[in-house]
């Protein structure tokens, strides 16, 4: 098994589209107002949008999207515009992260965690 796509809701694609656009992601299906996917940069995996009435409640969706050179994307990014919550830090489970929100509040983790993404010390 191999996971294909991840797919979050979206009040308003025409404000989301852009936001992911300036992320890196590229656009590869438009099908407003109901729909847009995006191919990531690296790797083969897609990520979507699809309009909803209501966003959920709660914590909501964390989506992880993994950066070799985590600072620089970051400094790139944050230079461009994009608002970060939490600039690139060190964590106790050995990765590096930093966080911001999209445009409906869905949680995005831009990391990099190296060998220690699938094999930490703790790795079962």
């Amino acid at each position: 098994m191999n996971l294909n796509q991840i797919t979050v809701p979206s009040l308003d694609l025409n404000v989301s589209i852009p936001f992911y656009e300036q992320l890196g992601l590229k656009l590869i299906v438009k099908a407003l107002p109901h729909y847009a996917r995006f191919e990531c940069p690296d790797g083969q995996a897609t990520f979507s949008l699809h309009e909803v009435k209501e966003l959920p409640k709660g914590d909501g969706i964390y989506v992880y999207f993994e950066c070799k050179a985590l600072d620089e994307y970051v400094n790139e990014l944050s230079n461009s515009g994009i608002q970060f919550d939490e600039m690139p830090n060190d964590k106790s489970w050995l990765w590096r992260e930093a966080r911001l929100k999209d445009p409906d509040g869905n949680q995005l983790i831009l990391y990099f965690a190296g060998e220690n993404r699938l094999n930490p010390p703790w790795r079962i």
